[in-house]
């Protein structure tokens, strides 16, 4: 898939909403290409580059990854938003209610989606799901609370009330839209922790959405990602010492290492280090 259709894929998300990217500049050449800057021209394979872009994101080098950027075009709930914005890496250009008309969009979640409030994450859901006539309802109530709300919205604009004004009243559950900039190493942290299994439902829609365009633009930093931070985890000093007494040593072979995907350097780098 080369740029121009990459940047008119839209994905959709939730009932109404989208992410599509809009542009980019650099992919998995262009880390590597600054990354010489500092460690010389050595390195020309796929299999060298893909060693040098995992020691990079394994010893938390960053700027490299700061070479590459995205700007995504995105639809989301203003809920949704005021999570996302929090990120604040980014450059954003939001939909404004002050020169535009806000659109008769909210978002309504899927029966599956109302859930009872988790007893052990004050912020969160659980994963017992309300009885079927009592989502029903719910459901039933949000419509009809956004339409009463929009109907007055088009009253106080009907009223000449500026419209900075008329929408203050308007949803969390409103759409609204905004161009999304962002480079690769805070997209990252971004993605860390929208796609982790304890983020917010809808807006780890939206990450996965992001996750899915970029590994087609940045496979190598993408899986090196997935390995060193997405799916890893740290471990404190008392945690180490304890894996270092029950760890069986005499299995810590090179080969056995190498097979399950690493690099020379990375079995080498274990094997020393519980060998210490």
């Amino acid at each position: 898939m080369n740029k121009e259709e990459l940047a008119n894929n839209s994905i959709k998300c939730l009932d109404k909403g989208f992410v599509r990217l809009v542009d980019f500049m650099g992919d998995d050449s262009a880390i590597v290409q600054a990354a010489r800057v500092s460690y010389g021209n050595g390195t020309k394979s796929y299999r060298e580059d893909r060693g040098l872009i995992r020691y990079l994101m394994r010893n938390s080098h960053t700027s490299p990854f700061e070479m590459v950027e995205f700007k995504f075009h995105v639809r989301l709930p203003i809920f949704v938003a005021r999570q996302w914005i929090r990120h604040r890496t980014a450059n954003v250009n939001e939909y404004s209610g002050r020169y535009s008309e806000m659109t008769d969009e909210f978002y309504v979640p899927d029966l599956i989606q109302l859930r009872h409030q988790s007893k052990n994450n004050k912020q969160g859901r659980s994963e017992q799901n309300l009885e079927l006539h009592h989502a029903e309802n719910v459901l039933k109530k949000m419509k009809q609370s956004q339409k009463n709300s929009y109907n007055e919205y088009k009253f106080y604009l009907e009223e000449d009330l500026a419209r900075e004004l008329a929408r203050i009243n308007l949803p969390l559950s409103s759409y609204t839209e905004w161009y999304w900039k962002i480079d690769l190493h805070n997209l990252f942290h971004f993605l860390r922790l929208r796609l982790d299994s304890h983020a917010q439902f809808e807006i780890r829609i939206y990450a996965e959405a992001i996750a899915e365009i970029i590994k087609k633009i940045v496979p190598i930093s993408f899986e090196a990602f997935e390995d060193f931070r997405l799916y890893s985890k740290s471990f404190s000093r008392i945690e180490l010492e304890f894996l270092k007494n029950i760890i069986d040593k005499s299995k810590l072979k090179e080969k056995a290492l190498l097979d399950l995907g690493l690099s020379k350097r990375e079995a080498t780098d274990i094997i020393d280090f519980f060998n210490e």
